[in-house]
């Protein structure tokens, strides 16, 4: 059952048609509106997972998500940039991801952040992905990974964490901005690649043309990277424009993509 943006009731929705696999409605930019923005988004078909990036934008995240019976979900996790000043405790994130196992479903948004003001504390964050991603192993639930300017040392902490023993470390790179060569070796893990309004300013053609559609998520990062089609803020209803954009590059419908995408969002994240 889905809420109903017009009337506040119930009403059920026959198939999910798009999934924003990567929203922020649990920071502040939604904190008057938030549950308006949702009801409008379920309204028009639109599910998602809203992404933590500290641990009290964790607990907004599931906070949300048990307001509904479905159609909007939770990852939780420290982010790179945050790492730098906020300590990361195993312990109390756990726990959050345990306190309703049916609306935690990803480890995010968690990586590493090498733009030049984050460049000194690459040791510090690296300690705190890998305890992520020892967290996401022990859980048994898929990561949401942020990367920027450090896809081999990613790459080669993720393969190495997975020779760990079992289950293998899987999930997304989500805002994509890597090469193909890059691509290629998240695929080769399993991975799935994340993408968002940044395809209207990078030139990312090459690499959404020749990812496998079973592999490609939609996302719209709101309240960041609104296509330029819309003004202001963004919102998990834009993701439309996403799909548009990997439709016409691929020579496809947006139909295609949406249920494609829908249907690996809910694979992976188990929705």
């Amino acid at each position: 059952m889905l809420i109903d943006a017009s009337t506040g009731s119930a009403s059920t929705l026959n198939k999910v048609e798009w999934v924003d696999t990567h929203s922020h409605l649990n920071f502040k930019d939604f904190q008057k509106d938030a549950t308006e923005v949702i009801e409008r988004s379920l309204a028009g078909g639109v599910w998602m997972i809203n992404v933590g990036s500290q641990y009290s934008t964790s607990e907004r995240a599931v906070e949300l998500a048990e307001r509904y019976p479905e159609g909007v979900y939770a990852a939780i996790g420290l982010h790179p940039i945050h790492a730098i000043d906020e300590e990361f405790n195993y312990e109390e994130y756990k726990k959050l991801a345990l306190s309703d196992s049916r609306r935690v479903v990803a480890i995010g948004e968690i990586g590493l952040d090498y733009k030049s003001e984050y460049v000194l504390s690459k040791e510090k964050q690296r300690e705190v992905l890998l305890k992520q991603l020892d967290l996401s192993k022990e859980l048994n639930l898929p990561v949401i990974i942020h990367c920027r300017m450090a896809h081999d040392d990613l790459i080669k902490e993720i393969r190495s964490r997975n020779e760990i023993g079992s289950p293998k470390i899987t999930g997304v790179i989500h805002c994509f901005t890597g090469n193909w060569r890059e691509a290629q070796e998240y695929l080769d893990m399993g991975f799935y690649l994340g993408f968002n309004g940044v395809i209207f300013k990078l030139n990312l053609d090459e690499v959404i043309e020749k990812t496998p559609l079973e592999r490609i998520l939609i996302e719209t990062d709101c309240p960041y990277l609104t296509p330029p089609q819309e003004e202001g803020r963004n919102e998990p209803l834009y993701i439309k424009y996403v799909a548009e954009k990997i439709a016409q590059l691929r020579n496809i419908t947006v139909d295609q993509v949406a249920e494609a995408t829908a249907q690996n969002a809910k694979k992976l994240f188990q929705i």
